[in-house]
């Protein structure tokens, strides 16, 4: 049976460690503040570990990293040394260079890397993908991304970092291309130079073009994806219930002369098998470790959202710090 450590006892790492032991895969619980791990492995009855204990242990198959951002390279390249393979909690890296890094040595080691972009492993967006591929909306033509809340505001990261590099993997899936060009503003409220508002334009060679709002600083709640096409939108919105997450709306829009006729249609909530999916991106780590195959997050698809966040980076203007 497949076993993995969990390294990084914070606020994520205990979902991820919650879901492990539930699964009955967790080996053992490693972080730099030996008490907290110890309070870990009591809750979850595991076993608190050293890293390196954990890397020479040849039962431990996999390694799970939900640590701060700035030492993933690290801690994934050890990982993989050691013959691991590795789960890195997004993103995957502050830098192009570090991810290039990270992908070198994976390569060289034969080891898989999955990267924890987990709403490709939710149920609505899943299904979302098969109706944009069965043609319900028909041809696509633009993708809307609205990721707001009130914190969970961070000191080392901008929401580029934090927030963006989810929406950007479903909206690369849903593309099945890389952007052509990219426009990024936004502004540091709380901390000089790392943006805590966030709106981005993509355009992709095929005309499908994207927007994403992203923010620290909303007063609502709102995880909302929209997807049009010629004949008609999705909509799922993960702040609803499970029956109402996932909606087709089938309006029809046509031309008479110089006036746009529009008729609306009843939008039909999709059915989505309830799920969560935190756990099914464990058991999709646990399937890579006993197979050694490639999960849908793989290394691969990681360095696409990586090159996507530089491309945000580089074209980025902060009002409130106009030289950055």
């Amino acid at each position: 049976m497949v076993k993995i450590a969990v390294v990084g006892c914070g606020m994520w790492g205990r979902n991820i460690i919650r879901n492990a032991a539930s699964l009955d895969i967790l080996a053992g619980v490693c972080d730099l503040n030996h008490q907290r791990a110890d309070e870990f492995a009591k809750d979850f009855d595991t076993k608190a570990l050293d890293f390196d204990a954990a890397l020479s242990n040849k039962n431990i198959d996999g390694i799970m990293i939900a640590t701060n951002a700035t030492t993933h390279e690290a801690l994934a390249i050890k990982a993989l040394d050691a013959g691991k393979h590795v789960y890195i909690e997004k993103p995957l890296a502050m830098s192009i260079a570090e991810a290039q890094r990270i992908s070198s040595k994976a390569s060289n080691a034969q080891k898989q890397v999955m990267v924890g972009h987990l709403i490709r492993y939710h149920a609505a967006f899943i299904e979302m993908q098969k109706q944009v591929q069965s043609g319900a909306i028909g041809q696509l033509r633009h993708i809307q991304a609205n990721r707001l809340a009130m914190g969970r505001i961070r000191s080392t990261e901008s929401v580029l970092f934090d927030l963006c590099p989810h929406d950007l993997s479903l909206i690369l899936s849903l593309a099945g291309a890389q952007p052509q060009a990219v426009s990024c503003a936004g502004a540091s409220h709380i901390t000089d130079g790392l943006v805590d508002i966030l709106s981005t334009t993509l355009s992709f060679p095929n005309k499908i073009t994207a927007m994403m709002q992203t923010s620290w600083m909303s007063p609502y709640k709102e995880h909302r994806l929209t997807v049009s096409g010629t004949k008609g939108s999705l909509v799922f919105d993960d702040t609803k219930s499970w029956p109402e997450k996932l909606t087709l709306y089938q309006d029809n829009m046509s031309q008479a002369g110089d006036i746009f006729v529009v008729e609306r249609a009843s939008p039909i909530a999709l059915p989505v098998p309830e799920s969560e999916p935190l756990k099914e991106e464990v058991k999709a780590f646990a399937q890579v470790c006993a197979t050694g195959m490639a999960a849908p997050t793989d290394m691969a698809e990681a360095l696409l959202v990586q090159e996507v966040l530089k491309m945000m980076t580089d074209a980025l203007q902060d009002m409130n710090n106009p030289t950055l």
